[in-house]
């Protein structure tokens, strides 16, 4: 038996823990403590020295009577019908003695110490099973706790959805009644002073009545004192509201006119008056508060009718020309439809002020390949160091500065000279009086420097060439201008009209030459402009400033433009708030020829949009949401176009892999440039698909897209914010920031290929000739063959050749030399060769053995 405890020897005999440590010690045994074991030599040994206790002590021993009881108990573990029932024998004994408490206590106490086969056993088990038990329904407890708190959460949850439901509904109600209520005062309002207009109107007919009365006589009188004297009492007018002279004052019939009488109800019938009908001019869109005054109609009572035709709208909400129209003649009055071409050819008409004309100074443009040295010139010409701030030492906007020398005022525009800035040259090309074109001597003519000569033919503008880097040695010019005229740029030498100055930008040779070259073309070209109307001209830059908000690079082309101004630039519009030259300090007015940062538009307008000055602000907003509304239809017209030009194109071909961006820069025409080098990268299998772009630093919702649709994130010029950052940091999103244009575009051209699909390329290892053909039991036809060049191997794949035409493409099913199984033959060995699958080789054929392997693509 195994051993048990002081405490479960005290419990199994029915007696005090410390009771029995007292016996134990009396019988010398070494337990003190309650949790120490005792073994069976123990027990006997504590049963022995009671039983001697009792001997010696000289009392008889008593007649005892002993019971046996034997009780079997069923248990069950677990629950449902996975449970166990387990049965469990207990058997008991009990002595009963006819002696003292004392002696009677020492008897059990002995009897129980005795060794009992099975009994602590047993007592184990019934306390294991009944902590199973215990268990087994704190589970059940606590899993009927967790089913009852998700009903609760699910039927809380519930009353949410419907509180907030309710509360959506009850809001839209009571919209609904504001809306109907407004309606509801107009109408009264309008009631009201019809009201009063036909109480004043039958008040003044009364009064003309009474004085033709008071004329006509006496006898009048009587007759009209008669009809209007009252039938009933006092008391009855006054109940009709009818009005009574009886029993008045002589105060007051003295102060109350004589006999005028007024009827406040009822009366003559008065046919009312025609409504006026309108001519309403209608655009292809309007505002409701508009259409209302142009109908000379309350606003409250459009909105009923727009309520009425199922439309619900505001005073400040726009319609479109086809509802307008159908409320215009509802309300019964004519439309006049406006179309946009008409608004604008208005706004144009209103531009065409005439002035007195005065000479300008010129505008010029500086083009050439990169890096060929337009920048550093300019940089000598303004004494600035311009080109040590752009990064890589390329220009990658379009500069507009304006430069006094002794020969006058020039404003100067720079351009990229990067192959990417196609659009940046051709907008400078249009928006100048002349154009330098810059060539470095060391490199002669590029390919934008030819651009350059074809933009500026195009526009019709002069061309003066500067053959820059005459510092350097081995400079050639009789070269470059062999190559220009090429071109068809003829140097006033040879009978052309191009004037070709040699220049340094390190040394500053020649460049005074060119100043003096400029001034006599725009003599020449005889550059007026009027002073005293509305300022127009282009938006040469835009960008989106983070502390001062859109920033728009202008260069006005006549008129003046003067702080306070309504401006319109393509499809943003704005009062000017702040003009700053190109040096940064403020001005209150720009003239012709004059490049000027604006303050105060309500976004970054497109760069070579036209800006121009507006009477007010709703008629620039006007202008600014049809051009929208024109430019959204005609984006939307083109992408279902290519849509369903591309519908049939693409039918059994793969499907075309993407490469998802979002793209953020520092000024709009970097954007417009990188955008459209990206649109033309890639084929009909990989292609770039710009999610987002814009002006200005990367924020949390361009974060945000790119995480929706898996892209990532380029940004040019500019950083993302902190909240951006940690959206990037905690989805992972890829963000890469670049300074240099063609840096950029490289890493996504390389990301383009990597998304091509491999090229398979085979490449033939060996040829062997068939020279006899046997069969084999085990392999069926097998071919005796000569390897005439490289190697044949097991594993690789075979073509059958006749007559130099394939007739079979498969695998080798057995390779042998002599009777031994071979992995390769080589060149001028013999072989047998069993081709799987096909069983009509022949004496001269060929088999060649060949091997694919993928290679990368290349755009």
């Amino acid at each position: 038996m195994s051993e048990v405890t002081v405490k479960q020897l005290a419990a199994a005999v029915g007696a005090s823990a410390d009771r029995l440590l007292q016996q134990m010690r009396e019988a010398g045994l070494p337990q003190q403590a309650e949790d120490e074991p005792v073994t069976d030599q123990e027990r006997q040994r504590l049963l022995e020295f009671l039983n001697h206790r009792q001997e010696v002590q000289g009392r008889a021993a008593p007649s005892r009577i002993t019971l046996k009881r034997t009780s079997v108990t069923t248990l069950k573990t677990g629950q449902g019908r996975g449970g166990r029932t387990v049965q469990v024998q207990s058997k008991r004994r009990r002595t009963y003695v006819k002696a003292t408490p004392r002696a009677e206590a020492e008897t059990d106490a002995a009897t129980a110490a005795a060794p009992q086969p099975g009994q602590v056993e047993l007592e184990a088990e019934r306390i294991r099973q009944q902590e199973l038990a215990r268990k087994s329904a704190e589970e059940d407890v606590r899993r009927l706790a967790a089913r009852k708190a998700e009903e609760q959460a699910e039927k809380e949850q519930e009353r949410e959805r419907e509180r907030a439901r309710e509360e959506e509904e009850a809001e839209a109600r009571r919209r609904e009644d504001e809306v109907k209520k407004q309606a509801e005062a107009a109408q009264r309002a309008e009631q009201e002073k019809t009201e009063e207009r036909s109480v004043t109107e039958a008040a003044a007919r009364a009064q003309a009545e009474a004085q033709a009365q008071e004329r006509g006589g006496k006898r009048a009188k009587d007759r009209t004192k008669e009809r209007e004297r009252p039938k009933g009492p006092e008391f009855g007018a006054r109940r009709r509201g009818e009005l009574s002279m009886k029993r008045r004052s002589p105060r007051m019939r003295r102060r109350m006119p004589s006999r005028i009488s007024v009827e406040t109800r009822g009366g003559e019938f008065e046919r009312p008056q025609d409504a006026i009908q309108r001519e309403v001019e209608v655009g292809e869109a309007i505002q409701v508060g508009e259409l209302a005054r142009r109908m000379s109609v309350k606003a409250g009572e459009v909105i009923k009718t727009l309520m009425d035709m199922g439309v619900m709208a505001t005073i400040n909400q726009t319609l479109d020309q086809d509802t307008a129209s159908l409320l215009v003649e509802e309300l019964g009055h004519k439309v006049k439809l406006v179309v946009a071409d008409e608004v604008e050819h208005e706004h144009e008409e209103s531009l065409r002020i005439e002035g007195e004309m005065e000479g300008r100074s010129p505008v010029v443009t500086v083009m050439g390949h990169v890096d060929h040295g337009k920048t550093s010139l300019l940089d000598h010409i303004r004494n600035s160091r311009i080109v040590a701030g752009e990064a890589g030492g390329i220009t990658q906007h379009i500069g507009a500065y304006r430069v006094s020398t002794e020969h006058g005022d020039i404003s100067f525009l720079d351009t990229p000279g990067h192959a990417a800035f196609t659009a940046m040259r051709a907008r400078g090309a249009r928006s100048t009086d002349i154009v330098i074109l810059v060539v470095a001597g060391d490199d002669g003519v590029m390919p934008q420097t030819v651009e350059a000569v074809q933009h500026a033919k195009a526009a019709g503008v002069p061309i003066i060439v500067a053959i820059n880097k005459m510092d350097l040695e081995g400079v050639d010019p009789a070269r470059i201008r062999n190559e220009l005229v090429a071109l068809d740029v003829i140097p006033e030498e040879l009978g052309g009209d191009t004037q070709f100055i040699e220049v340094s930008a390190q040394t500053g040779q020649g460049v005074g030459n060119l100043l003096e070259s400029i001034n006599l073309q725009a003599e020449l070209l005889e550059l007026a402009a009027a002073r005293d109307v509305p300022g127009r001209g282009i938006v040469v830059e835009s960008r989106l400033d983070r502390g001062r908000g859109p920033v728009a690079t202008v260069l006005v082309q006549n008129g003046m433009l003067q702080r306070g101004d309504v401006v319109i630039a393509g499809e943003r519009f704005g009062r000017v708030r702040l003009m700053l030259n190109e040096r940064g300090d403020p001005v209150s007015e720009a003239g012709p020829s004059v490049p000027v940062e604006v303050l105060g538009l309500n976004g970054t307008p497109e760069a070579g949009d036209d800006f121009s000055v507006v009477a007010d602000e709703r008629r620039a907003r006007e202008l600014a949401e049809l051009r929208a509304t024109r430019s959204q239809e005609q984006r939307l017209a083109k992408q279902q176009a290519a849509k369903i030009e591309n519908l049939f194109a693409n039918l059994g071909e793969g499907e075309k892999r993407v490469l998802k961006l979002v793209l953020k820069a520092d000024v709009r025409g970097s954007l417009e440039a990188i955008a459209q080098a990206c649109a033309e990268l890639g084929n009909d299998e990989v292609a770039v698909n710009l999610l987002g772009t814009g002006v200005g630093g990367i924020t949390e919702s361009d974060a945000t897209l790119a995480m929706t649709y898996g892209a990532a994130i380029f940004g040019f010029n500019v950083r993302a914010d902190t909240k951006a950052k940690s959206v990037i940091e905690r989805e992972g999103i890829d963000l890469r920031y670049y300074s240099v244009i063609y840096e950029l575009l490289d890493d996504i051209r390389m990301i383009l290929q990597d998304m091509l699909a491999p090229e398979l390329r085979e490449e033939i290892v060996g040829t062997a000739e068939v020279r006899d053909v046997f069969r084999s039991p085990r392999f069926g036809q097998v071919a005796g063959c000569m390897v005439v060049d490289g190697a044949v191997a097991r594993n690789k794949k075979i073509r059958v050749l006749r007559d130099n035409v394939v007739i079979f493409e498969g695998e080798l099913e057995s390779l042998r030399r002599f009777k031994d199984d071979v992995g390769e033959v080589r060149n001028g060995l013999e072989c047998g060769i069993g081709v799987r699958n096909y069983n009509d080789v022949r004496v001269g054929d060929r088999i060649e053995v060949f091997e694919s392997r993928e290679v990368a693509r290349a755009l």
